[in-house]
């Protein structure tokens, strides 16, 4: 995908893939909470005839590309490169509507066998269901149903096989094992992968859900002795990698471990049940996770 293509893609598409609902909207524009920071009263606007946005409490707008370059914190072509591992095309379908209406009708355990066989797809077994909710709900009385993965403030990351988003508010995830250590990831998937492959888990887990909430993520992270880093294989992924590095001297970094792999969900797919490792004439194996946390 090029500038040209991705700026005509909806803001407000761009907006909901990254889990950002407007507070208010008409035919002409649409207001939404600070994505790059918190508020409580909405600033940012979008001109859905222009497809454009303007931060008012900052004083800077643009179009899509800007956007994504505030939001991750990147350049052109990482921009670039983050819209191309998108589907745009399957977020235009699930909210081309006149007025987004979003409500959950039901959260229970995970029974739906579509959602089940998702999983399997993306090498993840019963093991993990306990960290999982099935979601019911709906967009302007549509009905949809999705895998919910719950963050600090009871909002839910949603994944099905056409579905990616989220609902009510953004924020990160973390999993307490009483350790103080913990096992950083951007999406939930990866950190699903993550616990697949333990036997006895041991670390705790922050999942950041968007890497908008990293600062957010620091908070927590102070608290442990050591931080291992399993963030995905692409521009965002190591940006915020090196920030992570630069902000902590006890962090990290485990991604050479699934190199050539975009990232911890797709290395997975590819050795399931061990990591890939090349001895010395070269030829690739798989051995046991040599994290510390399982000594």
């Amino acid at each position: 995908m090029n500038c040209k293509q991705f700026n005509s893609v909806r803001l407000e598409d761009v907006l909901c893939s990254l889990g950002h609902l407007p507070n208010k909207e008409n035919e002409k524009e649409a207001w939404y909470l600070n994505p790059f920071g918190t508020e409580t009263q909405a600033s940012f606007k979008i001109d859905k005839r222009k497809n454009q946005w303007y931060l008012f409490s900052e004083g800077v707008g643009g179009n899509n590309i800007d956007f994504i370059r505030k939001y991750l914190n990147c350049n052109t072509s990482e921009a670039l490169a983050w819209t191309t591992e998108q589907s745009f095309s399957s977020f235009h379908h699930q909210t081309d509507i006149a007025k987004p209406n979003y409500e959950i009708t039901e959260v229970s355990e995970l029974k739906n066998w579509n959602l089940k066989k998702y999983l399997n797809e993306r090498g993840l077994t019963k093991k993990v269901y306990t960290y999982l909710k099935e979601i019911k709900f709906t967009i302007n009385s549509k009905k949809l149903y999705a895998i919910g993965f719950e963050n600090l403030s009871s909002g839910y990351e949603l994944r099905n096989s056409f579905y990616k988003g989220s609902l009510l508010k953004k924020d990160i995830s973390l999993l307490k094992n009483g350790s103080d250590r913990i096992v950083v990831f951007e999406g939930f998937f990866d950190a699903l992968s993550y616990i697949e492959l333990q036997e006895n888990l041991r670390e705790d887990i922050l999942v950041l859900n968007s890497i908008s909430m990293l600062n957010k993520a620091k908070n927590y992270l102070q608290n442990y002795s050591e931080i291992f880093l399993f963030l995905d294989n692409d521009p965002a992924g190591k940006k915020t990698k090196d920030e992570l590095l630069s902000s902590f001297s006890n962090a990290i970094d485990y991604s050479f471990l699934y190199n050539g792999n975009k990232d911890f969900n797709e290395f997975l797919l590819g050795c399931k049940g061990g990591f890939i490792q090349q001895d010395e004439t070269g030829q690739s194996h798989c051995f046991d996770l040599p994290l510390r946390g399982n000594d």
